[in-house]
């Protein structure tokens, strides 16, 4: 299940992807425009900042904005960075694999099989939605 943490960086980096070439929004624009708790969002937005998703401008007109074009911002980069991994159990973690303390055999697990299948699909959904496209389909909606 995604966490209320990655949907609300989901939703401030679309914010910011809208926002386009205009001056860096602060965080309490971020939050009111996200319908977020400033407070919760600071955290956020430091963490998509220290992962290379966000630069922060210092200043009277500081704020934050994309580091990178939004088309090369995916969900899962932002999901990843704010959850980790996409893994419903530590057997079907991509980085760091730990065996379930009651499997069976892992090498034969048919529970490890049906979740690394699990973590696959929703990894490969995830990476085909960026931000770019995103933010074009929403302004087409009128939802944002």
């Amino acid at each position: 299940m995604l966490s209320q943490r990655s949907h609300y960086a989901l939703r401030a980096v679309l914010i910011l992807a809208a926002n386009g070439d205009r001056p860096p929004m602060r965080t309490a624009q971020i939050a009111r425009a996200a319908n977020v708790s400033p407070k919760f969002l600071e955290a956020i937005l430091l963490v998509l900042r220290k992962s290379g998703i966000l630069i922060s401008h210092r200043g009277c007109k500081g704020g934050f904005r994309l580091a990178r074009p939004a088309g090369q911002i995916s969900f899962a980069d932002v999901v990843r960075v704010t959850d980790g991994s996409l893994a419903l159990a530590p057997c079907a973690n991509e980085i760091a694999p730990a065996k379930c303390q009651d499997c069976f055999e892992e090498d034969f697990c048919e529970i490890r099989r049906a979740l690394l299948t699990a973590r696959d699909v929703t990894a490969n959904a995830l990476r085909s939605y960026d931000v770019a496209s995103a933010v074009a389909r929403m302004r087409s909606a009128g939802t944002l």
